[in-house]
C-alpha cells in the first residue's frame, strides 16, 4: 500500500469505534457525547426492530447500523478500521426470571464479542452491574477476589458476575478492557425502559397524571419508608468516564461507576417536585412481590480504583442531575 493508503487506513481506526445497545439507553448518550466530541465514525449495533428507540438514534451521526446477531462477522470483515469496541448492549430487566435469555444475550453473546476483541487486538469497554453485588455483604470493593464471592438477587445480577468472573479467569485477555460496574443509572433517553426506567422518570410521569408520587414501602426495620439508598449517578457522568477510558487506557480490570454517595428515593422523588417548582406529595405503596425478596436496600460504589487511575471529572450532585434531567429532557421530551 502507498504511504497515503496506509494515513487513510490509520486516520479511520482512530475515529471508528463499535457501540453495541445503541438505541438502548446509556449507548445513546454516548453516541450524543462522542458527537459532541467530534466523534462521527461509529458503527452502531442493536435489534433496530423496535421502532420506539428509533428516535434514540435517528438524529446522530454515525457510519453504519449492523444488527447484533451481525456484529461478529461485521467485525471479520471490517476489523482493520476498527479503534475500539464499547460493548454495552444486555438485557437489564431485573424482574424476567428466565436464565436462559441472560445466558444468550447478556454472558454468551459477551464471550464472543470478547474473543473477538483478542483475535482482532481491540480494546474493549463493557457493561457489568452493580447487581452484581447483591445484597452487599461483600461491600462494595471493585477488586478482583470478590466476584467469586458475589451472591446476585437476580439472573440479571448473575448474568454480569458470571461474565465477570468468567472474563478474570481468562488467559488470554484484549490488550486493554474495562468491566463497568453500573449503578443506578438515570437521564436522558430511558423512556423506553418502562418499568426499568428510573425513579425520577415515573416520578415526573406520576406528577403530570396524579400530581403525586408514590415509592415503594420499606418492608424490612432497618429503612424507614423512602430511606432505602442507592447510589444514583447521572448518565451524563457516566459516559465521560467511559470516553475517558477510551482515550487513556489505564490499568485494565473491573470498575465501578457510581459517584461514592448514596441517596434515599425520597430525595430523588422530592428533587424531582423541586425542578418542576412543586411542593412533595410523596404516599408509599408495597413493594411488588415478584421483585420484594430481591431488592437492594443500599448500594454505594467505592470510586478510589477510578480517581486513583487519573479520572478527574468528578460526578453531579443528585439535585444538580435532577435539574438537569428534568428540566433540559423531561420537559420536552428532548432526547439527547
Amino acid at each position: 500500500k502507498t504511504y497515503i493508503q496506509y494515513l487513510f487506513l490509520f486516520e479511520n481506526r482512530i475515529n471508528m469505534i463499535v457501540i453495541t445497545g445503541a438505541a438502548g439507553f446509556i449507548s445513546s448518550c454516548l453516541v450524543a457525547y462522542l458527537n459532541e466530541l467530534g466523534y462521527k465514525d461509529l458503527i452502531l449495533v442493536d435489534d433496530f426492530s423496535h421502532k420506539k428507540k428509533k428516535v434514540n438514534y435517528q438524529n446522530k451521526i454515525f457510519k453504519e447500523l449492523v444488527d447484533r446477531k451481525n456484529l461478529t462477522s461485521w467485525l471479520d470483515k471490517n476489523q482493520r478500521l476498527v479503534q475500539m469496541v464499547v460493548h454495552l448492549g444486555a438485557r437489564t430487566d431485573t424482574t424476567e426470571f428466565n436464565e436462559d435469555i441472560f445466558n444468550e444475550l447478556n454472558l454468551n453473546y459477551s464471550k464472543k464479542v470478547w474473543n473477538k476483541c483478542i483475535k482482532y487486538g481491540l480494546p474493549l469497554i463493557y457493561a457489568s452491574s452493580a447487581a452484581t453485588y447483591g445484597l452487599g455483604e461483600f461491600g462494595y470493593d471493585d477488586n478482583h477476589e470478590i466476584p467469586q464471592k458475589l451472591k446476585p438477587l437476580n439472573p440479571y445480577g448473575n448474568s454480569k458476575n458470571n461474565f465477570d468472573i468468567w472474563a478474570l479467569k481468562q488467559e488470554k485477555k484484549p490488550f486493554f478492557w474495562a468491566g463497568l460496574k453500573f449503578f443506578n443509572v438515570y437521564g436522558p433517553n430511558e423512556f423506553h425502559k418502562e418499568r426499568m426506567a428510573s425513579v425520577i422518570f415515573h416520578t415526573y410521569k406520576q406528577i403530570q397524571k396524579t400530581g403525586a408520587m408514590n415509592l415503594f414501602r420499606s418492608h424490612i426495620p432497618e429503612y424507614k419508608n423512602g430511606e432505602q439508598l442507592r447510589d444514583f449517578i447521572y448518565v451524563k457522568d457516566v459516559v465521560k468516564v467511559i470516553v475517558f477510558l477510551m482515550e487513556k487506557r489505564p490499568e485494565s480490570g473491573l470498575y465501578n461507576l457510581g459517584t461514592g454517595k448514596a441517596r434515599t428515593f425520597y430525595d430523588l422523588a422530592a428533587n424531582t417536585f423541586k425542578a418542576l417548582n412543586l411542593d412533595p406529595k410523596i404516599d408509599f405503596i408495597d413493594t411488588p412481590k415478584d421483585i420484594r425478596n430481591k431488592y437492594q436496600y443500599f448500594t454505594e460504589a467505592n470510586m478510589q480504583k477510578l480517581l486513583n487511575a487519573g479520572y478527574k471529572g468528578g460526578f453531579k450532585t443528585l439535585e444538580e442531575g435532577v435539574e438537569d434531567y428534568v428540566k433540559n429532557h423531561l420537559e420536552g421530551s428532548n432526547i439527547w
